[in-house]
């Protein structure tokens, strides 16, 4: 038991250092010698859990995605009302931008460059299936504007990355009323006209 938490153990490192790295310093400037370095394993124990480099930056994807997903979609019951329903997912994705900064850090690098393979971002998609599913139904209701389910993410929730970001360099402070703020301007930016 104890080999199989030793064998646990060395892969999440592996994890959270590719996370750090690749936050830091990008995709190219993180060599696999320094993931093993930081990760405190010798480089071979990398390819026991990984086939190779985008192997390795992949499968981090798909795992930080579904750690996010889940807790986005946590609170959310699909016999929510649309609107009400894209509140608690769109608080929920905030929060977890907001106190997971190092993770949603990492999807927004991976989601804005072409470093994940696209087998691996389809998946990535896949965890996505709630509120792409709510934005279905509220576009079917005509609650939500007929857009594309990218233009809805573009103008909904990407804002949320800018917002992250400014404040881990504390160039803005986000308190409860801006989150509010930030909240209505992206129903708002969705929202069918006539809503």
């Amino acid at each position: 038991m104890a080999t199989l938490q030793k064998s646990i153990d060395k892969r999440n490192a592996l994890i959270k250092a590719t996370i750090e790295l690749v936050n830091n310093n990008g995709f190219h400037a993180t060599p696999m010698s320094k993931i093993a370095k930081m990760a405190n394993v010798s480089p071979a124990t990398i390819y026991l859990y990984f086939e190779n480099k985008q192997d390795l930056v992949n499968k981090t994807y798909i795992e930080v995605k579904a750690s996010y997903t889940k807790y986005a979609f946590a609170t959310y019951k699909e016999e929510m009302t649309v609107e009400k329903g894209f509140e608690i997912i769109w608080k929920r994705i905030a929060d977890f931008k907001l106190k997971e900064c190092e993770h949603a850090m990492f999807l927004a690098q991976c989601d804005n460059t072409p470093i994940i393979d696209e087998p691996s971002r389809q998946e990535g998609i896949k965890h996505l299936q709630p509120l792409l599913d709510l934005w279905e139904r509220g576009r079917n209701e005509g609650i939500i504007k007929k857009s594309s389910d990218y233009l809805l993410y573009a103008y909904s929730i990407n804002p949320l990355s800018y917002l992250m970001i400014t404040q881990k360099r504390g160039d803005f402070k986000l308190n409860k009323s801006h989150l509010e703020e930030a909240y209505q301007s992206a129903w708002n930016s969705i929202k069918a006209c006539n809503k």
